[in-house]
């Protein structure tokens, strides 16, 4: 868990856990699996660390922790799930401040059925980011909350997209085949997507042409650039002409 660096001494340090509110104590020992000369070396008072609870004594109210048996992935992935739960946090608190509502009420009616449906809070809101305000009605958020932390979802939270793409070889010897293969790649512009995605065809040297397909999972790009390339396909070789698809890696 995470923990703020409160006083350090000759052997250890106290760390108050943030999201417990409670203090450890990291010895000296569990600081590093090398020789601790200075403790200072490794931490400064004030400061953000990621830690493991060793041992919880609840009678003498002591928690033992350790810093040197945190890997680098469970430091990588702890920081980065902590700061996703600050993000949501901030967020509801601009919602509650719209809103005139004390934040522990909102966030016991927005935050809980989020954190129950999709895992974490911020993912929950990303999932509203992308699908709207219905993803909190359906958890049955009073409207009038729902239509507040959506709004202020929408403006705050930029859903990461992914980008895959493929080579189309389009040829028609047809007087018109410039046009055909030109209403070829429209066909392929134009194919059904979700919102949020998008289809980009640019030429790389006739008779190459490239579609680039931005979506927010790999499933549905992968899905779209499917489906733009055989109806590029199938249109050049109705209107006479022949093609192929080479998936770019």
């Amino acid at each position: 868990m995470i923990g703020t660096v409160d006083k350090i001494v000759s052997y250890g340090a106290y760390i108050m856990l943030d999201e417990y509110g409670k203090e450890g104590l990291l010895h000296i020992s569990e600081v590093s699996s090398g020789w601790v000369r200075n403790i200072r070396s490794f931490m400064h008072e004030g400061q953000k660390l990621v830690l493991k609870v060793l041992r919880v004594d609840p009678e003498k109210r002591h928690i033992d922790l350790s810093l040197r048996r945190v890997t680098k992935r469970e430091k990588r992935e702890k920081i980065l799930l902590w700061k996703r739960e600050r993000r949501a946090e901030g967020l509801l608190r601009t919602a509650a401040e719209t809103l005139g509502m004390p934040f522990n009420e909102l966030y016991e009616t927005v935050a809980r059925p989020l954190e129950d449906k999709f895992g974490e809070v911020y993912g929950g809101l990303e999932q509203v980011a992308r699908e709207g305000v219905n993803v909190l009605l359906s958890l049955g958020v009073p409207e009038n909350v729902a239509n507040v932390v959506a709004e202020i979802v929408r403006e705050r939270i930029r859903i990461p997209l992914v980008k895959i793409k493929g080579i189309l070889e389009l040829r028609c010897t047809k007087p018109n085949g410039v046009i055909l293969i030109r209403e070829a790649l429209m066909k392929a512009q134009q194919v059904d997507r979700g919102p949020g995605t998008n289809i980009r065809i640019y030429v790389v040297a006739p008779p190459r042409y490239c579609v680039e397909v931005s979506a927010e999972d790999y499933k549905e790009a992968e899905s779209v650039l499917r489906r733009a390339a055989e109806a590029a396909l199938e249109s050049i070789k109705m209107a006479g002409g022949e093609g192929s698809f080479r998936r770019e890696r």
